[in-house]
C-alpha cells in the first residue's frame, strides 16, 4: 500500500515540477502558458511562481518516501491544485496551454485523494490488526 502512495505523491510531484522551465525566462513561461510575458512585472511573478512550484514538487517527491510528512503534503497538494482549479473555473475562458495545466491539476487532484483514501484504509486496517506483544 505505501508503495502506491510514494508512486502517487512522486506523480503529483512531477507535475508541480512541469512549470520549473519557465525559471528561465519568458519565451519558456510563454511555451508553457500560451501567454506574451513582455512586462517584465508579470515575467518576475511568473517566474518566481516557477521556483515555488519546483519547491513544492520536491517536497511531494520526498514525502513519498518519507511518511511523516504525507498529511503535510496531502493537504499541501490539494490546496495548490484545488486553489489552482477553482480559480481556472470561475474565471473561464481560457487558453489550450492552461487547459493543459487544468488536465494535469485534475490529475494531481486524483492522485492526492487517492493517496488520502490509501493511506486512510492503511492506518485504520493497521490499527484494527491486532498487536504483537
Amino acid at each position: 500500500m505505501q508503495r502506491i502512495i510514494t508512486a502517487l505523491l512522486v506523480i503529483v510531484g512531477v507535475i508541480h515540477l512541469l512549470p520549473l522551465s519557465g525559471v528561465l525566462g519568458a519565451q519558456e513561461l510563454s511555451t508553457l502558458y500560451g501567454l506574451s510575458l513582455h512586462e517584465s512585472n508579470i515575467s518576475i511573478l511568473m517566474r518566481h511562481r516557477a521556483v515555488m512550484f519546483g519547491l513544492f514538487g520536491a517536497f511531494f517527491i520526498y514525502a513519498g518516501f518519507k511518511k511523516q510528512y504525507q498529511p503535510l503534503a496531502f493537504v499541501t497538494a490539494l490546496v495548490s491544485v484545488v486553489s489552482f482549479l477553482a480559480i481556472a473555473w470561475s474565471t473561464g475562458e481560457y487558453n489550450a496551454a492552461i487547459n493543459k495545466v487544468v488536465i494535469a491539476d485534475l490529475v494531481a487532484l486524483i492522485c492526492v485523494l487517492l493517496a488520502i483514501i490509501l493511506s486512510t484504509f492503511s492506518v485504520k486496517t493497521s490499527d484494527s490488526s491486532p498487536s504483537e506483544n
